[in-house]
């Protein structure tokens, strides 16, 4: 079995060598000191609260290819929302964070899988349906950052219609679906159509 490389950070230096040595026992996992931070596979970040500090290191190592657990003493449902925003794979209560537990959830932010307790998941999806209904979709949006008439163009261009064609099919100017195609290349920094097309396709939009 192949161990997993885990960097471990708090800003209380007790309270880092007490988690680290709760870890460095089990065979599943090689802790790994600062140094080697940006070359570990799960970082575990241990925090009061979701501070801007904690986020801008989650932003850091994340970017380095880090999977990121977050054990935290605090919680509220706008916290939750900025720390999965920031990269966190894995949320794990203080109080909960047993070596077992840390270790169930440092497997699943290694294998590319989430992890929250069920309570937060139910609060993080309340907070995406509320961001579906009041933010997105007033403004005709969708979370893969399209808009409907933008997806019905791109459906359509998977289907092998040209400009006129589209143009003819929704009853539209050739010159708004030349607009259409062009605000959403430029928008989500696109290549082409084709990259268009392609792009929905992996957001399971068409």
């Amino acid at each position: 079995m192949d161990q997993i490389t885990v960097y471990v950070h708090a800003d209380d230096a007790i309270l880092q060598a007490g988690l680290a040595s709760q870890l460095r026992p089990r065979p599943e996992v090689r802790v790994v000191e600062a140094a080697e931070a940006e070359r570990a596979q799960v970082a575990l970040v241990v925090s009061d609260r979701v501070s801007e500090p904690a986020l801008r290191l989650i932003r850091t190592l994340q970017r380095n290819g880090t999977r990121l657990v977050l054990v935290v003493a605090e919680l509220d449902d706008a916290d939750l929302v900025a720390a999965v925003e920031a990269g966190v794979a894995g949320v794990v209560r203080r109080t909960e964070a047993s070596p077992e537990r840390l270790i169930g959830v440092v497997r699943s932010a290694a294998a590319g899988e989430g992890a929250l307790p069920p309570d937060l998941l139910g609060r993080l999806l309340n907070q995406v349906g509320k961001l579906q209904r009041q933010v997105l979709w007033p403004r005709g949006l969708t979370f893969g950052g399209l808009a409907d008439r933008e997806i019905e163009v791109l459906r359509l261009v998977a289907d092998g219609l040209d400009t006129a064609e589209i143009a003819a099919k929704l009853s539209y100017s050739q010159r708004t679906i030349k607009n259409i195609l062009h605000d959403v290349t430029s928008r989500l920094h696109l290549r082409n159509r084709s990259h268009a097309v392609a792009y929905a396709l992996r957001q399971g939009l068409i």
